[in-house]
């Protein structure tokens, strides 16, 4: 009885890791035609759709997955790539804020106040791309963060019916940082693919609608 209680557990493990590698294969994939390494050869778009992180790691360090993706929608902006950005992340207390720490680095970094935007209610990803299209009126836009992240992003944002294309940020690769990114990164993949086609998941909040306007005359 117990070995064929193991031999189920094992035949269950092998079946669960094949569908995690098979999801992670196909969202990859689907993406692919859509990063763009190079802020000089991407398409402009009017508006960034940049992914919050904490900013700080344990003991106040800085979080270079943060700092990569400010110097990333900052290069955007200057070369024109962008009009305007929109920070999306977690506002869970009064004292952990993403999106506003994202807005005041990005404001240090001379992107005017006036050209940020903030979504306070980009829990997950999904909730950040679902709430761009549905509370911002996006369909068309780059959205900014590292690789491994941006191509669970596009996918969600495809299934969204959005004309998204990725800007990858700078990663940090080979450390225990990106390691332990990269294996939470198969789960969110498997549960990106539950959300869409299984539970139809929607985002916690959607709030009443906020277009962004970005006037012509701005690319002139």
């Amino acid at each position: 009885m117990f070995k064929k209680i193991l031999n189920l557990l094992f035949f269950i493990t092998i079946i669960s890791v094949i569908l995690i590698l098979t999801i992670d294969a196909s969202i990859r994939d689907s993406s692919k035609d859509k990063l763009y390494f190079s802020a000089k050869n991407i398409p402009a778009k009017k508006v960034g759709l940049l992914l919050g992180t904490a900013k700080y790691i344990r003991r106040g360090k800085i979080n270079y997955f943060y700092k990569y993706r400010i110097d990333a929608a900052v290069e955007l902006y200057k070369r024109g790539k962008i009009k305007a950005i929109l920070v999306s992340g977690d506002n869970a207390t009064k004292y952990y804020n993403e999106p506003k720490s994202m807005r005041l680095d990005l404001i240090k970094r001379g992107v005017p106040k006036s050209k940020i935007y903030l979504d306070f209610a980009g829990f997950r990803t999904l909730d950040s791309v679902k709430r761009a299209k549905e509370v911002f009126g996006l369909d068309n836009y780059i959205i900014i963060s590292q690789k491994f992240h941006l191509e669970r992003a596009l996918y969600l944002s495809q299934q969204s019916g959005v004309n998204a294309i990725g800007f990858v940020a700078k990663d940090i690769p080979n450390t225990k940082a990106a390691i332990r990114m990269q294996l939470r990164e198969y789960l969110a993949r498997s549960k990106a693919f539950l959300d869409i086609y299984i539970l139809h998941t929607m985002p916690k909040f959607f709030g009443k609608f906020e277009k962004i306007e970005i006037k012509e005359n701005l690319y002139d």
